[in-house]
């Protein structure tokens, strides 16, 4: 394969697995390049700002964690949203040319076909029939985490350090002498 590069790279189209969707519902295409944040901004405009009531994330190959990503993100940040996960194989094509064809022969192609993982998560305000397979119910809120999460997205408050995990330092100490600064620095027992 050293002598072939790929020239090119495509992915079968697949409906959602999704019955009974809205026709104007917003897919979420996560491609393995995506930036998070550009997802999350679009994703969220469409959720809060025109009122959207579901969304679909949907990603294969090295993208699903990606997905699973956005999709944690969005349901930490909206709250109360329904999930149905649907997990299955894509084919993706990829073609490959070779960078030293015979001289008096045509440049030859290689054609791969991939089975790869495939994620689409439907996320919802509305509920959704909780027996189906991959449902999952919003997560309950508790008015402590609620009150807590405005420090910057963290649930609760950390803890207080401990002083064994702290650095150990130089210790200086204080000499009653009259005789020099006053001051000796000393190394931390090892």
């Amino acid at each position: 394969m050293e002598n072939f590069r790929k020239v090119r790279t495509s992915e079968e189209e697949m409906p959602l697995p999704f019955p009974d969707l809205p026709l104007d519902v917003v897919e979420m295409k996560v491609k393995e390049g995506s930036k998070i944040r550009n997802l999350m901004n679009f994703a969220m405009a469409q959720m809060e700002l025109k009122g959207r009531r579901q969304i679909v994330f949907s990603g294969c190959g090295r993208a699903v964690t990606k997905t699973i990503t956005c999709v944690e993100i969005m349901k930490r940040k909206l709250g109360g949203l329904h999930q149905v996960t649907k997990v299955r194989y894509k084919t993706v094509l990829e073609v490959w040319e070779n960078q030293d064809p015979l001289p008096d022969g045509p440049a030859q192609n290689l054609t791969v076909h991939k089975n790869v993982p495939s994620i689409c998560i439907l996320l919802s305000r509305d509920p959704l029939d909780p027996n189906q397979t991959g449902y999952q119910p919003p997560e309950p809120r508790h008015e402590a985490e609620d009150t807590a999460s405005s420090t910057k997205g963290l649930k609760r408050p950390l803890p207080p350090p401990r002083e064994e995990l702290l650095p150990k330092k130089l210790q200086v100490q204080v000499s009653d002498s009259p005789r020099g600064s006053g001051t000796t620095a000393v190394q931390p027992d090892h």
